[in-house]
């Protein structure tokens, strides 16, 4: 049977959150969609991927794939996209905070405001109130404003990890690490809408973030550049004809 959804989770050193995870979304979307759930471990030590393969018996949606080296969340992405084999992908972060049952209002706006012109390439997953650190909250406050100054990308919270986009819009963007940061503004240069829902945020239970606020902060700057310059050098036609 076609598969109308697949699920991306990149997962780097979350064996505590993984199957748990992966639980939550067989929960939340079996009997409405079918669909498949990909793990892409990113390099662990801690034997996530081992727990994800004992768990495949009762989640028969599961597939896992294995960076031999840890090549970073974007790569995770890419590389669970390249795998699907639905039209549509589902994304959300490993470590527990996105809350999979938030995945069908994201199909719901796709269904509600897909078709017409420009076609929609993107919903984002907006937290309502995010459960971090006060440094992270307020250094993610900074990032969004400036991107939102310098890109125009009408998103304020580019940095969720629940996302639904296209499959072929998605492999279509230019490819840098980091991107799964910058999804709206690249849709929108490619000529896509994009899409919003307000969705839970939940504060990590187990496991250790992979991320500092710093070295965030200085990367983000060199990527708002480079995702700038892509903006300014687009050329997209108005209208492609068949002759």
């Amino acid at each position: 049977m076609p598969l109308d959804l697949s699920v991306v989770v990149p997962v780097k050193d979350e064996a505590e959150n993984a199957v748990p995870l992966l639980e939550e979304i067989a929960a939340a979307l079996r009997g409405k969609v079918q669909f498949e759930v990909i793990f892409v471990d990113d390099g662990s030590k801690d034997g996530t991927g081992d727990r994800l393969l004992a768990a495949r018996g009762k989640n028969p949606e599961l597939r896992v794939l294995r960076h031999q080296a840890n090549s970073g969340q974007s790569r995770g992405v890419r590389t669970g996209v390249i795998a699907a084999r639905a039209p549509l992908i589902a994304t959300l972060d490993g470590d527990g905070q996105n809350d999979p049952a938030d995945i069908p209002s994201l199909l719901a706006e796709w269904k509600r405001s897909s078709g017409g012109t420009p076609p929609l390439g993107l919903v984002a997953g907006q937290r309502r109130k995010r459960e971090d650190s006060t440094m992270k909250k307020i250094a993610s406050r900074v990032g969004n404003g400036v991107r939102q100054w310098l890109l125009a990308d009408n998103t304020r919270d580019t940095g969720c990890g629940l996302k639904l986009f296209s499959r072929d819009a998605f492999l279509a963007l230019p490819y840098f690490d980091h991107i799964h940061r910058y999804l709206p503004a690249l849709m929108m240069r490619e000529g896509y809408r994009v899409g919003h829902v307000d969705v839970n945020h939940r504060p990590r239970t187990r496991g250790v973030s992979k991320y500092g606020t710093l070295d965030r902060l200085m990367v983000s700057l060199s990527d708002l550049y480079g995702v700038l310059w892509l903006k300014r050098r687009a050329r997209n036609p108005q209208r492609v004809e068949e002759l």
